[in-house]
């Protein structure tokens, strides 16, 4: 009894701190613990823990320096399954919160069920930046992943479509599992609203989702369409990283990246440069931010307005894959004759350097809760 009280209190002083501490990591964490609290296998050592915290601050560095939040996960194992692996919103969100397990000493495992058959090179430089940052990566499929997830103190399945790869792989240890799976959940199409993916969602023991109205979209159509019930559902607003934040706030580096993306882009400084920053596909919206722009060309046009030039930047073409959605985007381009004011930029890693040249970013959320960067 008093073992069970005292991680009672330990639980009761976290909640207290997580709510103190406004950080997505933050809450990420506060998700975790409670992840790892309703399994019944997964109890903390509260003396063990408070002598890591108290280890884990620096000398010298300031008054108020709070412990990291995730470092309850010190030496717990983690599997991470991502239901593929590229340059969108969720898969990178996923590989960087096995960055931040592995920053605080966590025990990281990757699997990604769907692959390319050949070689891909965006596969082969995720895996390896995942590697160079102590991530273990590992097929999706074999006795090795069902040995991991048996082991793993939490699972965290991402995207509703990674809910395929539990009965296809653990097939009878399914049950074993299920109450340390912590499902992050980001689409509202509604195709994934399939018994085949998330039949086994009410048995897990949580659900993360990025905004108030994903996460009540969810709740309304699993239960009328598929007369199941949401688990116990924690809302995690999705932040800007440590690079966007240091290049919003020096003054200098902004500067500079302006002019340089403005350079390559043929984008004189005084004209206005709104962007849309996200995986092109359709129902990311990239369509209609097109015939909105067109649209104003051609009002500034009618009223004959005294504005600078405007120009639109797409973040996150891939013509590689040439896919008909994308041609769709070029054509409209051309046969409107805006093809020298919208330009076009491939996927990428890096993207505070476009935030610091626009003037205006549009957020889109038709089919997710919030604009996933990538």
């Amino acid at each position: 009894m008093a073992k069970q009280s005292s991680s009672a209190v330990f639980r009761k002083r976290w909640f207290v701190a997580l709510l103190v501490m406004l950080s997505v990591t933050t809450v990420i964490a506060f998700v975790i613990r409670a992840t790892l609290d309703s399994s019944c296998d997964c109890h903390l050592d509260v003396a063990a823990e408070k002598r890591f915290q108290s280890q884990s601050v620096k000398p010298h560095t300031g008054v108020g320096t709070s412990p990291n939040p995730l470092s309850f996960m010190k030496s717990k194992t983690v599997l991470l399954v991502s239901h593929e692996l590229s340059l969108s919103g969720g898969p990178l969100l996923l590989m960087e919160l096995a960055f931040l397990l592995r920053g605080v000493g966590a025990n990281v495992c990757w699997l990604t069920n769907q692959k390319p058959s050949g070689t891909d090179e965006v596969v082969y430089s995720l895996e390896n930046k995942m590697l160079d940052r102590g991530v273990q990566v590992f097929s999706a499929k074999g006795q090795e992943a069902v040995d991991t997830a048996l082991k793993a103190d939490l699972i965290v399945l991402n995207t509703a479509v990674s809910g395929k790869w539990l009965d296809a792989v653990l097939k009878e240890n399914v049950p074993r599992v299920l109450p340390k799976i912590l499902w992050w959940i980001h689409e509202m199409r509604g195709h994934y609203f399939n018994m085949e993916y998330v039949k086994h969602l009410p048995f897990v023991a949580g659900a993360m989702i990025d905004s108030h109205v994903t996460a009540e979209y969810w709740n309304n159509r699993t239960h009328e369409r598929l007369r199941i019930k949401m688990p116990k559902t924690y809302v995690v607003h999705l932040g800007n990283s440590k690079e966007l934040m240091e290049v919003a706030e020096d003054g200098v580096a902004k500067r500079i990246l302006r002019e340089h993306v403005r350079e390559f882009l043929g984008v004189r400084n005084e004209d206005i440069l709104f962007a849309l920053i996200n995986s092109v596909s359709r129902g990311k919206g990239q369509d209609l931010f097109l015939r909105s722009f067109y649209e104003s060309l051609q009002l500034i046009q009618a009223h004959k307005l005294q504005v600078p030039s405007i120009h639109a930047v797409i973040v996150g073409s891939d013509m590689t894959a040439q896919t008909k959605f994308e041609s769709e985007l070029r054509n409209f381009t051309a046969t409107k004759n805006i093809q020298n004011r919208v330009h076009f930029v491939n996927k990428t890693l890096t993207v505070a350097p476009y935030l610091a040249a626009i003037d205006v970013l549009v957020q889109n959320s038709q089919v997710s809760g919030l604009l996933l960067f990538t």
